[in-house]
């Protein structure tokens, strides 16, 4: 598997966001957004880094410093449920390799070295496989298929996967 290292969202990975944002990755969110609307995203997650209401990180593998994609979390409530809901993407040509999921269990290890025992819940369309696959790679529970909107406007089944264990 690849080695992978997360890397604090700093003011160098709009571009990251530029290449990620094609029709071929954002397929299951609702197509590609326009240029204007990823650097409102990027200046988004700057802040919220800032202000402590989210954590955003580039994903890095050996000879690639500048990233092969995006990993995050933020606060969510799940019907009621104090949470974090944690979302990401890697890039077309990295897929397949692990990434997604060595990514998935830094971020794991992150949420828990804030909260141990907080819930992570993730909603991967349902027909987006490979995500609902690293999930359950990694330990989270399906429990669940809900109408799930986003981006604003978009809405589709995704299942609802949740982590309740230790860092793995």
């Amino acid at each position: 598997m690849t080695e992978v290292r997360l890397q604090r969202w700093s003011d160098d990975d709009l571009a990251t966001l530029q290449r990620s944002n094609t029709a071929e990755m954002t397929a299951h969110l609702g197509g590609p957004e326009t240029p204007e609307a990823v650097e409102r995203r990027h200046e988004r997650y700057l802040g919220e880094w800032r202000d402590g209401t989210a954590r955003m990180f580039r994903i890095v593998i050996d000879g690639h410093p500048e990233g092969v994609g995006s990993i995050g979390y933020w606060p969510h409530d799940h019907h009621g449920e104090a949470a974090v809901e944690a979302g990401w993407a890697v890039e077309s040509g990295y897929q397949g390799r692990g990434i997604a999921t060595g990514a998935l269990r830094a971020l794991i290890a992150e949420v828990r070295r804030h909260d141990p025992a907080v819930a992570i819940y993730a909603y991967p369309r349902m027909t987006n496989e490979a995500s609902g696959a690293i999930c359950r790679k990694v330990g989270f529970e399906l429990i669940g298929v809900e109408a799930f909107e986003y981006p604003r406007g978009h809405v589709e089944d995704s299942g609802v996967w949740v982590f309740r264990g230790p860092a793995v």
